[in-house]
C-alpha cells in the first residue's frame, strides 16, 4: 500500500498558515461587521465608531449621490436582477456602460464582466488559445507569471497549463525577465507576462518598458490594473493606461475593476482593437454561462462612468493625492510605497505578534485597518495595510500618522530596508 503525500497549492498554504488571521478575527481586528457608515467613519455591529483605512474605494464614489440615485431608479424600474447570461438577455445599462468606457479608452474595445477575476477566467484562455485575432500565437504560449501577480491570476495556473507552460518570474528583476524571454524565443514560444499595474501591497510596475520588452520577444503583456483604475489618468483611465500615454500598445491587454476606486461593481477588459470584442462576447465562459452585474450596481456603474468623463474626476484625484502626500509627511516617508503614486501604504513587522499588537493599539485609538499575514506576505511576518481615500479628512490622516509614529517610538515598529525597497 502506497502513501500519498498531498502537494497541491492549497495543502501547502494550509500547512504554512499560522493562527494569526484567526486571532485577528477573534479579537475584532479584521472581518468588521459594519452597521452604519458616514464618510470614512463606520459603526460596527458590536458597537463602537471608528475611522477606517480598509476600503479600496479610493475616491469615495461609492457614496456619491448620483450613483445612489441611479441605483434606486434602476431598482424601481426593472427590479434587482435580470438573472440571465448577457447572450440571452441583458439590461440596457450594459451596452451604455461599455460605450462610456470605450470613450475613456479611446480607440479600444471594452467588455464588462461581473468581476476582475471573471475577466481573467474569460480572457486568458482566449489569449492562450490564439482565439483573439489581434493577439496571434506562434505555436504555443509560455505564461510568465510575475511573483507579485494577484492571487486571482495565480490560482488559474492549472487552467493556463492547458495552453502552455507557466513559469514564475520577477518582472522587476531585468535578468529574470530577460532570461525567461530568451528561453521563449529559443523555443519558438509566444511569451505572455501576467502582472499587476499597481499591487494591493506593492509599488508601481514599468508598464511602457515591459510592453517594449515583450514586443521585442513577439509576446504580450496582460496587466491587472484593478487598484490603478480611476485614481490617475485622463478620465480616470488608470495607472497602466496613462503609463503608455493613453494609447494602448497592440501587444497589451488591460483588466480593470469597477469595484474599487471606480465606485460600482464588476470588472472589464480593454483590448487594443474592438474587433476582438466579438470573440470575447461569444466565447468567454463567464459571459456565456454567467449572469450580468445586478441592475442597481450596473446603473451605478453608468453614473460613475459619466463622472469619470467630467471634470469632477480631476477634483477627486487631487483630493486623494493630497491625503496620500499628507500621510507620507506625518509618517516621515517610512511606510511601504511612500513617495509613489499608489493609494496603498503599509507597515511591516518582523513577527505576527508585533503586527497584531500594533493593530490592537490602532483600534484602541479608533483606527481600523487591514492586517496581512502569510500567504500574502512572507511566513512569520505581518503587515498592516492602509488604504487612503479622497474622503479622508486631514484630521483622519493626522490621527493615523500620529498613532504610527507612537508605535514606532515605542520600538514595536522599526521601518527597515524591506519597507523602503518598494518605494
Amino acid at each position: 500500500m502506497y502513501a500519498w503525500t498531498k502537494n497541491d497549492w492549497m495543502s501547502t498554504r494550509r500547512s504554512n498558515t499560522s493562527d494569526a488571521l484567526a486571532t485577528a478575527y477573534e479579537e475584532g481586528l479584521t472581518g468588521f461587521a459594519v452597521s452604519k457608515r458616514v464618510g470614512k467613519s463606520i459603526t460596527l455591529q458590536g458597537g463602537g465608531t471608528f475611522t477606517e483605512f480598509v476600503s479600496c474605494s479610493y475616491l469615495g464614489l461609492e457614496t456619491h449621490p448620483e450613483l445612489i440615485k441611479a441605483a434606486r431608479h434602476a431598482m424601481e424600474s426593472a427590479g434587482l436582477h435580470l438573472s440571465s447570461s448577457r447572450s440571452a438577455m441583458h439590461p440596457t445599462y450594459l451596452p451604455e456602460l461599455e460605450d462610456l468606457l470605450s470613450q475613456i479608452y479611446k480607440g479600444c474595445g471594452v467588455a464588462v464582466f461581473t468581476s476582475t477575476s471573471s475577466v481573467h477566467l474569460g480572457v486568458l484562455p482566449l489569449l492562450g488559445s490564439g482565439s483573439l485575432s489581434r493577439y496571434p500565437v506562434k505555436t504555443r504560449v509560455h505564461w510568465l507569471m510575475d511573483k507579485t501577480a494577484h492571487a486571482s491570476m495565480q490560482v488559474l495556473r492549472g487552467i493556463l497549463q492547458q495552453f502552455g507552460c507557466v513559469s514564475r518570474v520577477e518582472a522587476a528583476n531585468p535578468e529574470s525577465l530577460a532570461s525567461a524571454l530568451k528561453e521563449c524565443t529559443d523555443k519558438g514560444e509566444t511569451p505572455i507576462l501576467l502582472i499587476d499595474g499597481i499591487g494591493s501591497m506593492s509599488g508601481l510596475v514599468p508598464i511602457h518598458e515591459l510592453s517594449r520588452q515583450l514586443e521585442s520577444a513577439l509576446g504580450y503583456l496582460y496587466v491587472d490594473d484593478a487598484h490603478g483604475i480611476s485614481i490617475v489618468g485622463r478620465h480616470g483611465a488608470g495607472y497602466a493606461y496613462s503609463a503608455v500615454d493613453h494609447s494602448l500598445p497592440a501587444n497589451v491587454i488591460l483588466a480593470g475593476s469597477l469595484s474599487k476606486a471606480f465606485g460600482g461593481a464588476g470588472g472589464f477588459v480593454v483590448v487594443s482593437n474592438p474587433r476582438d470584442l466579438e470573440a470575447i462576447q461569444t466565447l468567454a465562459n463567464p459571459l456565456i454561462f454567467g449572469h450580468s452585474i445586478m441592475l442597481p450596481m450596473l446603473a451605478a456603474n453608468v453614473a460613475a462612468a459619466k463622472i469619470h468623463l467630467s471634470e469632477e474626476i480631476d477634483v477627486l484625484q487631487r483630493r486623494l493625492w493630497k491625503n496620500v502626500n499628507l500621510l507620507d509627511f506625518f509618517t516621515s516617508n517610512c511606510l511601504l510605497n511612500a513617495g509613489i503614486q499608489s493609494p496603498v501604504r503599509g507597515a511591516f513587522f518582523d513577527t505576527e505578534n508585533a503586527g497584531l499588537q500594533a493593530a490592537r493599539i490602532l483600534r484602541d485609538q479608533g483606527i481600523l485597518l487591514f492586517p496581512v499575514f502569510y500567504p500574502i506576505i512572507a511566513k512569520g511576518k505581518a503587515m498592516l495595510r492602509f488604504a487612503v481615500s479622497a474622503n479622508h479628512s486631514d484630521r483622519d490622516i493626522k490621527l493615523l500618522g500620529s498613532a504610527l509614529q507612537g508605535i514606532k517610538s515605542e520600538g514595536l515598529w522599526t521601518p527597515s530596508r524591506h519597507d523602503l525597497d518598494h518605494t
